[in-house]
């Protein structure tokens, strides 16, 4: 059967690492995990029995594509109680995880052939998920000087639709202050695009907390996901906050592409939002984390790299290492027994001069990761 050129969109890399990995361990090996980005600890104890609750008492069925409006009601108190922020619950859209909001936003703000600015490096989807949709993305490269992060300068001649940003930024872990995304998100709306703030890292930050787009403008699309903070990647649940006057836009597209975001996730993300006292502890396990890493990976010979200021991972330049990162990382791998994932996910222009490292897992897989690390660099 014929496919459509749309379907075209280039394999996630990080996931043919996890399946290596899956293999190696299959074959006997014990195989330390630094390449995805999941925490290892599961959804937080309240909320697994939230759910057990809920599913003795009834049935589980459809919820209006929006999404509960108890969940949707927290989620707008979580804005007051984090970021000072008064929102409207009527402006809260409940997700299929924050995949399902990208197509949602994609969908409602662009048309085919419209280009859409992305940081590079960046999450691989974001492309990915604009390429299948007939949009065209625009790779931003951002420099060291400027965090990994892009700057208003950066958007000049390059006619676009709209800039997605994520602060703090996937695989970089670098975050953007009030002052740097109040002006991307001026220069974006004074060249008449739409703004898109990716905040699924935001609660794992380890000095500043981060700022959210909505402290700064009501006029934008801000997505978030019970994955990363909250612990639920598999639950596959989350949020976006859109403009009053775009809600109906997105109830229709999620009535007809999702029906409505899974029941049974909804109601554990509901009670993960008040298990605060373990989400914070698993954020001190992160901090201990990246510490081992800013000392462990420069010891080890991964000395380039952009202190991260959220999220769980350092993202390393390897150019003096080598011209493949996609070599090296299977060489990682096969030789030291640590998943690692090669930068050409994140950036295809100069990813193959770089590698993400994840600290998401146990405090003793990560002291062994480093030790095995610094190993197979000594050997090398």
């Amino acid at each position: 059967m014929r496919r459509a050129r749309r379907s075209k969109v280039d394999a996630f890399i990080v996931m043919d690492v996890m399946e290596a990995a899956r293999r190696a361990e299959e074959a006997g090996r014990r195989i330390i995990h630094m390449e995805v980005g999941q925490p290892g600890t599961p959804a937080p104890a309240g909320a697994r029995a939230a759910l057990a609750a809920a599913m003795e008492a009834g049935a589980l069925g459809y919820t209006v594509a929006l999404g509960l409006p108890e969940l949707r009601a927290r989620i707008a108190r979580h804005y007051r109680e984090w970021y000072g922020v008064d929102l409207d619950p009527a402006r809260v859209v409940i997700t299929p995880g924050s995949s399902g909001a990208f197509i949602l936003a994609f969908t409602a703000l662009f048309d085919a052939g419209d280009r859409v600015g992305i940081g590079a490096p960046g999450y691989p989807s974001y492309r990915q998920i604009l390429r299948a949709l007939d949009l065209v993305p625009v790779d931003i490269e951002t420099s060291a000087e400027n965090r990994l992060q892009p700057v208003p300068g950066d958007l000049a001649d390059r006619d676009l639709a709209g800039l997605l940003v994520a602060s703090p930024g996937n695989p970089s872990g670098t975050m953007l202050d009030r002052g740097r995304l109040a002006a991307l998100i001026g220069a974006t709306q004074q060249a008449g695009g739409q703004f898109i703030s990716d905040e699924i890292y935001h609660g794992l930050h380890y000095e500043a907390r981060a700022v959210s787009a909505l402290e700064i403008t009501d006029d934008c699309y801000v997505i978030n996901s019970f994955s990363k903070y909250f612990s639920m990647t598999g639950w596959r649940i989350g949020w976006m906050v859109v403009p009053e006057d775009h809600v109906r836009t997105i109830e229709r597209l999620a009535q007809n592409l999702f029906i409505c975001p899974p029941h049974a996730s909804q109601i554990a993300a509901l009670a993960a939002m008040d298990c605060h006292e373990e989400l914070e502890a698993n954020r001190a396990v992160y901090a201990r984390n990246r510490a081992l890493m800013l000392e462990g990976l420069p010891k080890a010979g991964f000395d380039r790299i952009a202190p991260p200021d959220g999220a769980f991972y350092v993202y390393a330049d390897v150019r003096h290492l080598t011209d493949d990162s996609r070599a090296l990382a299977a060489e990682i791998l096969e030789r030291a027994g640590v998943a690692v994932t090669p930068g050409l996910d994140f950036d295809p222009g100069r990813g193959a001069g770089t590698l993400r490292f994840s600290y998401a897992r146990a405090t003793a897989d990560i002291e062994e990761g480093l030790a095995r690390l610094a190993a197979f660099m000594a050997a090398r």
